[in-house]
């Protein structure tokens, strides 16, 4: 059993079980699912699962956001559902839009690769980076043995990628693993035959198409292409093989099917792979690079402003991956990439502008919120910035898109370049290093546009962004009884508890503490008891018992999380005395549970109570007090 077992678990349950996922990736930060029916997915209660950021629908994909821990969730997910097959969309009766099955597609093939291209782009800037600064020589053991290690992926990108793109085509991915490697066969490759004697003759001589031929397959031209670090051609050969493979295995005896089948797919595919689509793919990749370089050189200032403004809008809903592609081809194509290279800035916009709400902020709890969404945020990682702050307030987020936008602008017109796939915020400058000429002119092109970003985020953060409590008004009116009225509205919480109180950042569990899901404060039971704090509904119980959701007449919203990890007692020493959707009144019992046996199963009893619509709240004020019985005043929302 995993660290993430049980949220896995509920995770799966909520977005209507395995029956009705058709697949599922990850990313850096989130869960992607496809779902037959989405309406199925109860979103709300996704939401306030511990440790979800929140949920997002886009490009045909349901999205969990998870944050920096995801691949243990998703790991954690797999077991649970099994295979998936990406053929059960046929079920659903919905049609897809081309745009949205083109994101599905593209995302399912890049995000199992995205972290290792990373990974080997950032060794290979940094290796470079340090040969220039005298630390070894390129002749140096440690330089080749570096190289190569780095180099390997993406020499053999073809290989990864047709493992991959076997798996979203529902092709046995070993098969998509041989077609990659025969494309990156070495007496196949350009490089190789060219060193071997002169071509038969030349395709398309005086074109763009210019191509020469050294081999005929029945007196077919194979047109010679290195395949290596190639995107488009592996993906199409691929997609072309899964037609193969079901045709063959629908047609050939069963008896004979589990070596011929195969032999026949990976011949056909591979032989209208390298005389067709292989040199289509290639003439198609080079044409796409030089037209998207004329649109960019049309005006590069506006294409490096929009790239700029609009990169973490488009992160936001997973639409990213329509450039992604463009970016990888640019760089197996032309050597760099300088279209989607201004989205640069944006993730530094995001962090100054947290930064300086940090700094400007009254509200401790934004302070806890904002000094790890920073960090998160130089290392490239801006979800929990994003979600967590940014975007519920609008503004903030919107001068970060400026911010971004402007230094996306004087990226487009210095031309920034990237030469190698890099890491991400500040690992990416390593891979701004010419390889040939060892130039650092983009590094200092990158630089200057943060220079440029970080202090309009900063400025105009400091300028317009305001607390809650900065802009609240408060007017008094005496009536003639002399009696003074306010138009300051509250809604009152009394403790459901009798126990000692605990600031919420100090409750053991870093999605409550952080206050990812909401403001609130932590009560250690002496009784254990639960009662209503207010006369409400109960609009969640969880089938654990362990939790429940209540909102107020006035639309307060709060959560009473009872002990941490407890829903893994699976309701063992917990007693409901409620319904999900009953009306309940102040004081009424709602959950009773056996603290010593709790903590016996190695439990805490920690109860966290938070207000899970703070953002509609100008300020929650809490007691003051140590220690509570029931029904003693707990804290006000105000409005």
């Amino acid at each position: 059993m995993g660290k993430y077992q049980q949220l896995a678990e509920t995770i799966v349950t909520e977005v209507g079980g395995k029956e009705n996922i058709i697949s599922l990736t990850h990313c850096v930060t989130r869960l992607r699912f496809k779902l037959k029916d989405e309406s199925k997915a109860n979103d709300e209660t996704i939401k306030q699962l511990e440790g979800v950021v929140t949920v997002m629908k886009s490009g045909g994909q349901y999205q969990v956001v998870i944050g920096n821990h995801v691949s243990d969730v998703y790991e954690d997910v797999i077991p649970l559902i099994g295979e998936v097959n990406a053929t059960a969309q046929t079920d659903t009766g919905k049609k897809e839009s081309l745009f949205d099955r083109f994101i599905n597609v593209i995302s399912g093939i890049f995000q199992p690769v995205l972290g290792l291209m990373s990974a080997a782009g950032m060794l290979k800037g940094l290796n470079i980076l340090f040969s220039i600064l005298g630390l070894y020589s390129e002749t140096s053991g440690v330089y080749i043995f570096l190289a190569g290690i780095s180099d390997a992926l993406f020499m053999y990108l073809p290989v990864i990628l047709g493992y991959t793109a076997a798996k979203k085509f529902n092709l046995k991915p070993l098969m998509g693993v041989l077609l990659g490697l025969a494309l990156c066969y070495p007496a196949l490759q350009l490089s190789t035959l060219s060193e071997v004697g002169k071509p038969l003759y030349t395709l398309f001589e005086g074109s763009m198409f210019s191509s020469p031929v050294y081999l005929d397959i029945f007196g077919i031209p194979l047109i010679s292409v290195d395949y290596t670090s190639t995107v488009i051609p592996v993906i199409l050969i691929v997609y072309f093989a899964s037609f193969c493979q079901r045709l063959f295995d629908r047609v050939i005896p069963d008896v004979v099917k589990f070596f011929i089948a195969p032999m026949l797919t990976m011949v056909v595919a591979l032989t209208i792979g390298f005389l067709v689509i292989g040199p289509i793919a290639t003439f198609g990749s080079n044409l796409i690079a030089e037209g998207v370089l004329a649109v960019r050189n049309f005006s590069p200032m506006l294409s490096g402003a929009l790239v700029g403004f609009f990169w973490q809008i488009l992160v936001i809903f997973g639409l990213h991956w329509g450039i992604i592609p463009i970016y990888v081809n640019n760089i197996a194509t032309l050597g760099y990439d300088n279209v989607m290279m201004p989205f640069f800035a944006a993730t530094f916009a995001q962090t100054a502008v947290v930064f300086a709400m940090m700094l400007k902020t009254k509200d401790k709890q934004l302070k806890r919120m904002a000094f790890p969404s920073v960090i998160s945020g130089i290392f490239g990682i801006t979800e929990p910035a994003i979600y967590g702050i940014t975007l519920p307030r609008k503004t903030p987020f919107i001068i970060s898109c400026i911010a971004s936008g402007v230094a996306g602008a004087y990226y487009g017109f210095a031309n920034l370049r990237e030469y190698i796939f890099g890491g991400m915020g500040i690992f990416e400058f390593p891979a701004m290093i010419n390889p040939e000429t060892h130039g650092m002119g983009d590094i200092v092109v990158g630089v200057i546009g943060l220079a440029i970003a970080i202090p309009i985020a900063l400025i105009l953060t400091f300028i317009f962004y305001k607390d809650p409590e900065e802009v609240h008004e408060v007017t008094a009116v005496q009536d003639n009884a002399g009696a003074v009225e306010t138009t300051i509205k509250q809604t009152t919480v009394f403790s459901p508890l009798t126990g000692t109180i605990i600031p919420q950042e100090e409750i053991k569990d870093t999605a409550f503490s952080q206050g990812l899901l909401g403001s609130g404060v932590g009560i250690y039971p002496m009784i254990g008891e639960v009662v209503a704090p207010f006369d409400g509904t109960i609009v969640t119980l969880f089938p654990t018992k362990h939790a429940l959701g209540i909102v107020s007449e006035e639309g307060l919203e709060l959560l009473i999380h009872v002990g941490l990890d407890t829903v893994q007692l699976e309701g063992k020493y917990f007693t409901s005395h409620i319904e999900q959707g009953q009306t309940v009144k102040k004081g009424q019992k709602l959950v009773s549970f056996d603290i010593a046996e709790i903590e016996a199963a190695g439990f805490s009893v920690e109860v966290p109570i938070i207000v899970t619509n703070t953002a509609d709240y100008e300020d929650i004020v809490l007691t003051t007090e140590k220690d509570l019985q029931q029904q003693d005043f707990l804290l006000s929302a105000l409005t």
